[in-house]
């Protein structure tokens, strides 16, 4: 029987993340909370409960680095077991736990990695207005016609078999934010993986407050033409 891991990553997510593992507990899979020594106590919830649920356990980091640094680290930790997939998800809810058994079974239907994904026929967004829309989906489109083949490059909510983590060089991911899901992604096309997008329905979060800023959306739209020039001269 396959087994996976959700690596949850947490920053100030102390409203969120006791109704999350209690959200995945019917689900049959383990999960590691990757938490950034939040200052709202979220690390110390987050050792509660695996104290309290074997299926639980915590990778404590001593400080914010971003996302890329902490889902790196969480991999890391996971991979040292034999867990057959791997999946990031947020904790904030935009990620529907419902979904996670669909990402699952798209890989073990074949997929390398399965996105959840915004943007193609059956999926889509809640609660969002215009202008993050806008943004988004330019950003998607970006992506699409200068980079790779996925309409939903940005997405967050993901199912890895354990070999694609194996064989990306991990060492060499160091974007910070969004773009670290560009990045993962078009490495593990570029060693021949083959990815499959799951159509999904992304929430806005109702509790905490959003990571996304400026910081983040300006490395992501220079990394783009960074992957495809190291792409083009062979250094990727």
């Amino acid at each position: 029987m396959s087994t996976a891991v959700i690596c949850l990553p947490t920053y100030n997510e102390r409203e969120n993340l006791e109704r999350m593992i209690e959200a995945l507990a019917p689900l049959g899979v383990r999960v590691l909370v990757i938490d950034d020594n939040s200052p709202d106590g979220t690390g110390e919830i987050a050792d509660r409960l695996a104290a309290e649920r074997e299926w639980v356990s915590v990778l404590h980091r001593p400080r914010k680095e971003g996302l890329g640094p902490a889902y790196i680290a969480g991999f890391r930790e996971v991979l040292r077991g034999d867990t057959d997939f791997v999946l990031e998800m947020d904790c904030d809810f935009s990620h529907d736990p419902a979904d996670v058994p669909r990402l699952i079974a798209a890989c073990d239907e074949g997929a390398d990695l399965a996105l959840g994904s915004r943007y193609v026929p059956g999926g889509g967004t809640e609660d969002w207005g215009l202008l993050r829309r806008l943004v988004s989906r330019g950003a998607s489109i970006y992506t699409r016609l200068l980079l790779m083949p996925v309409h939903d490059a940005t997405g967050g909510f993901k199912c890895f078999r354990r070999e694609v983590l194996e064989t990306v060089n991990l060492d060499a991911v160091d974007a910070k934010g969004y773009a670290f899901q560009i990045e993962l992604t078009y490495r593990a096309l570029r060693k021949g993986f083959r990815v499959v997008e799951v159509p999904i329905l992304f929430r806005d979060r109702t509790k905490g407050r959003s990571k996304m800023s400026r910081g983040i959306f300006l490395e992501a739209v220079a990394r783009v033409p960074a992957l495809r020039f190291a792409a083009l001269t062979g250094r990727l």
